[in-house]
């Protein structure tokens, strides 16, 4: 669904001719799917299908073997006689074969792969990127045939325009331009045939993989077979165009809000479960950055749009894009970001999201106790998991990375440290968490095709702190009290960041920030925070007390000719809350929707909530308490000092 400069043309009824001749569908395969169209997968099945049919799963396993081992003796030939540069491109070419001629499976493998320009060579990516939409077509003839299988009409009964090639072909399916008899111009993808018995018979052996390496090797404890399941699951969704349909309308509900993001609209009374008939969507590529800039788009603002988007999808909702590679992700000419493919999707449930909350913040905070925490709740550990070994290897691992700031780190740098950590210690990957790196490092990869120095995590920091403010979630109100209280004090510093921060994220507004600020704090869960907050303003007011009191007997000795005193040190600078409050107020002030007329409302709101009250009197009485001790201290401390001089005189 790219742009294309192929025009569409009238659809002739020879076009449409098809020959009687053997085709093989899914209907013809004996995987024992129910008639009644549930498609889901199913392990159980699969095996039952290729345990009784070993040859061909040995002689699929003997070609991938052959195929891959034939190429990486070629690479090693191209070394020993120093021809690797001078073979490069050939070698990319013959990958990209090699990927094509084995199936969706290898393909998707460099689909993911066309997008890392970290681990790939520049001439591989250029030859990898035509497995997201360059890839041979199938017979039209195939394509027309199960266009009026599955609309029950022949398409042009269906479509006022087809055009004559399909103008994109994937790893599924394939992708034609037409337009409907109703005027609207569409795309219509059809699935590849064989489709199912390829799958199928790559994840039979795929599992037997895992299993053979999950049993024999104890140095990998991730459940590889969950794994495995969870990719061939969402697969199995993406051959399903009738689910990826629901996906899309689902997604544009969730997401469609977001001004810069666009989804197309599904037509579905031509979509089936192997044809798919929805809005055509004109742009441009994201990799293709000259194209993009042509057009007056920054590119890196539209990846940035991205990032925001799948922090939504990971962290708000839990339903998320699993394959954000470039094909599926269109600058429009009006510089919004359109998702296309939304066969591969995938949920968090919200323990998950949360828990990936509290690790960031945990992370930030360098909290390497509460860090260790949670990965269990996560499930990379078991509850009965020993932490005390693993904290120092957070601490060793994290500790010196981090820097000045976590938004410093890239997102694979990250991933990358903690992988070579999982090794030393019981760790096991999650089958959701692959997923998750698999979108994440994906996009990171398109990110820094575009921008080398481009940081995922910075600029997800900003949505992530908008969450910690404005989100009433328990889970995030306990994080963001770890984040802002310790044992010394209030961390002023790190509220005055995270607001800093918030301001960079949309749907973030001073009514929002102080709507939550109030109701958490005058809430039962709120009343730590109201106890720490009392100590404040009782420090805040007796500094300023006796920063009064001093500059005004300085000046009354001045005035009386006595000698002035030289200004105690705590009471030289503002103390350490009065020069944060004075900058959160400053960056309030700069919050999108600040309205100072606003500001009666909230100090009226404030005063009458019977918390307030009950907060006036701890402050009037702490601080009564503390100026009673100092009292009391300097008392002691003038008789003190008589009673040592008037020793000497008494000898």
């Amino acid at each position: 669904m790219a742009q294309s400069t192929l025009s569409s043309s009238s659809i002739s009824e020879k076009t449409y001719t098809v020959q009687s001749q053997p085709i093989t569908s899914e209907s013809e395969l004996d995987i024992n799917y129910e008639p009644d169209g549930d498609w889901r997968y199913s392990p159980e099945k699969i095996n039952r299908q290729y345990s009784r049919q070993p040859w061909a799963v040995i002689g699929r396993f003997s070609n991938i073997v052959v195929t891959f081992g034939w190429f990486v003796l070629c690479l090693w030939w191209d070394k020993v006689t120093g021809s690797e540069v001078k073979n490069e491109r050939s070698r990319a070419i013959q990958l990209v074969k090699i990927l094509t001629k084995l199936g969706p499976a290898y393909i998707k493998i460099g689909q993911a792969l066309s997008t890392r320009p970290d681990l790939v060579a520049p001439i591989y990516l250029e030859e990898l990127a035509k497995l997201q939409d360059q890839l041979p077509s199938f017979d039209n003839k195939i394509a027309f045939r199960f266009i009026e299988e599955e609309l029950g009409k022949p398409p042009q009964e269906i479509y006022a325009e087809l055009s004559p090639k399909p103008i994109a072909a994937a790893s599924l399916g394939q992708v034609y331009k037409g337009k409907l008899k109703t005027g609207e111009t569409v795309a219509v993808k059809v699935q590849r045939p064989d489709l199912i018995r390829c799958i199928t018979l790559d994840i039979f052996i795929m599992r037997g993989i895992a299993s053979w390496v999950q049993n024999n090797i104890k140095r990998v404890r991730s459940d590889l077979m969950a794994i495995t399941d969870e990719l061939a699951e969402r697969v199995f969704e993406e051959i399903n165009y009738t689910q990826e349909g629901r996906n899309a309308e689902k997604f544009k509900k969730l997401y469609g809000y977001m001004e810069e993001i666009y989804v197309p609209k599904i037509y579905w009374e031509y979509t089936a479960r192997r044809v798919l008939t929805m809005e055509w969507i004109t742009g441009t590529k994201l990799t293709n950055i000259q194209q993009v800039q042509a057009k007056g788009i920054d590119a890196t603002h539209l990846v940035e749009v991205g990032v925001e988007c799948s922090l939504r999808q990971l962290l708000e909702h839990g339903f998320f894009h699993a394959d954000p590679h470039p094909g599926n992700l269109l600058a429009m000419d009006d510089g919004r970001l359109a998702y296309l493919d939304f066969g591969m999707m995938s949920r968090i449930k919200p323990y998950q999201r949360y828990g990936l909350i509290e690790a960031v913040v945990h992370l930030v905070n360098r909290d390497f106790d509460s860090l260790a925490e949670d990965y269990i709740k996560l499930d990379f550990l078991t509850p009965d998991t020993d932490l005390k070994p693993i904290i120092p290897a957070l601490s060793n691992v994290f500790g010196n990375a981090l820097g000045a700031s976590v938004a410093e780190l890239n997102f694979k740098s990250i991933t990358d440290q903690m992988s070579a950590m999982m090794y030393e210690f019981p760790f096991r990957v999650p089958a959701y968490y692959a997923l998750i790196i698999r979108s994440m490092v994906t996009l990171e990869g398109i990110a820094i095709g575009i921008e080398p120095d481009f940081k995922v995590l910075s600029k997800a920091y900003p949505y992530i702190a908008k969450r910690l403010l404005t989100d009433p979630a328990p889970e995030l109100r306990a994080s963001l009290k770890d984040l802002l209280f310790k044992e010394e004090g209030f961390r002023w510093h790190r509220l005055e960041n995270l607001m800093r921060n918030a301001n960079d994220s949309r749907d973030y507004d001073f009514d929002k920030i102080v709507d939550q600020a109030l109701d958490f704090l005058f809430s039962e869960r709120g009343a730590f925070i109201r106890d720490r907050l009392a100590d404040e303003i009782v420090n805040a007011l007796d500094n300023f007390g006796r920063r009064t009191w001093f500059n005004f007997s300085t000046s009354f000795r001045e005035q009386v000719g006595l000698a002035v005193q030289e200004t105690p040190p705590e009471l030289q600078e503002e103390s350490y809350s009065v020069k944060h409050i004075k900058n959160i107020v400053g960056i309030l002030q700069q919050t999108p929707g600040f309205d100072p007329t606003r500001i009666v409302g909230v100090v009226m709101k404030i005063i009458t909530k019977p918390e307030t009250q009950q907060l006036g009197q701890d402050v009037a009485e702490k601080l009564t308490q503390k100026m009673a001790a100092r009292l009391i201290r300097n008392l002691i401390l003038d008789n003190t000092s008589v009673t040592s001089k008037a020793l000497p005189s008494a000898r």
